[in-house]
């Protein structure tokens, strides 16, 4: 940790604001980050020893200014929330202030995306290289890009999920020409630094919202390209937690195919919501079997856990996939009802 203030780095700051925070808020504020820079902040906080009083009221300080400064913003641009804070705390700190928070508040090319209709959106697309076209997917919401696929021909629908699937980190100055094509054919305003990250998650995103039969024929063209990669995309559709979008009766079937060990391994790292769904789908006799097999078998090893609700959830997407169950609620899916 520096003597001073003045020498903390940003990542230092954000690492005494966390802690003086409490677990509770800090734990929300983590939940939002990136793996690469929850990694360096948890670091940073595992790194940290006793931190001086003044030093933890200055950072804990300069980020109400800068929370104050976003209302501000909000409130009324950026010249609004400049003016308050040259009154506030003088011209050099709201300067300071106000160039750390303008880099991340400026508007980019695909901000406008968010209120494009997916038609209008989709026509501008067809045309487009499933390269571009896969980039700009990566920066529309999941129910956008799934209404987007949708509209695609079936052999773009494989082409552009497997690009968004194989994705990675985009450099800002790649999506540039991107970004201009965009403003020009919308008439926005852009600006700033952005990225597009794509990868196995985001395409099952997408793919959770799309209609069955594109939904099947994605997934069996991308198991022909890459049979593991169309391994890792139908594990993250379905997780553990996903077996409350069954219904009772489809329960009741996967129960038959799982392991008493297994369920009772699974449940010990299930949200209430998944334990609930169990036990209300099982007699009596079978609900307490399983509480003392949870008991009887004491800590267990989260590597485990994830085993036996992996293979859980494979026996959930066989069933589905034979007909035998139904996953209705996931998204934008309709409901079946016979």
């Amino acid at each position: 940790m520096p003597l001073t203030y003045e020498e903390m780095t940003a990542l230092q700051k954000a690492a005494v604001a966390l802690v003086a925070f409490g677990p509770e808020v800090s734990a929300h504020v983590l939940k939002g980050m990136n793996e690469q820079d929850l990694e360096a902040i948890t670091m940073e906080i595992a790194n940290l020893r006793d931190v001086p009083a003044e030093i933890e009221d200055k950072v804990i300080d300069e980020c109400h200014q800068i929370f104050m400064a976003r209302q501000y913003i909000s409130q009324g641009g950026i010249d609004f929330a400049r003016d308050i804070l040259e009154k506030a705390v003088g011209s050099g700190k709201a300067r300071e202030i106000m160039t750390r928070l303008e880099s991340s508040i400026k508007t980019t090319g695909f901000s406008l995306l968010k209120d494009i209709d997916p038609k209008q959106l989709t026509s501008f697309l067809q045309n487009e290289h499933p390269q571009t076209i896969s980039l700009i997917m990566t920066q529309l919401t999941a129910n956008q890009a799934a209404a987007v696929l949708s509209e695609l021909s079936p052999e773009l629908q494989t082409e552009v999920s497997l690009r968004i699937a194989l994705m990675e980190k985009i450099a800002p100055e790649i999506l540039n020409e991107i970004e201009q094509t965009l403003e020009g054919h919308f008439e926005a305003s852009a600006g700033g630094a952005i990225s597009a990250s794509g990868g196995a998650k985001s395409i099952a995103e997408i793919l959770n919202l799309i209609d069955t039969t594109a939904e099947k024929n994605i997934l069996q063209s991308l198991e022909a390209e890459d049979p593991d990669l169309a391994s890792e995309v139908k594990n993250m559709m379905f997780i553990f937690d996903d077996l409350t979008l069954l219904d009772d009766r489809s329960i009741q079937r996967l129960l038959k195919e799982v392991e008493t060990k297994d369920l009772a391994i699974s449940l010990k790292a299930a949200s209430e919501e998944v334990k609930t769904k169990i036990f209300n789908n099982v007699s009596e006799r079978v609900a307490v079997m399983i509480r003392e097999e949870m008991e009887f078998m004491g800590p267990t090893r989260l590597s485990d856990v994830e085993s036996a609700q992996s293979r859980i959830v494979e026996s959930v997407r066989r069933l589905e996939e034979e007909g035998q169950i139904i996953i209705s609620g996931r998204g934008g899916k309709e409901d079946i009802i016979v």
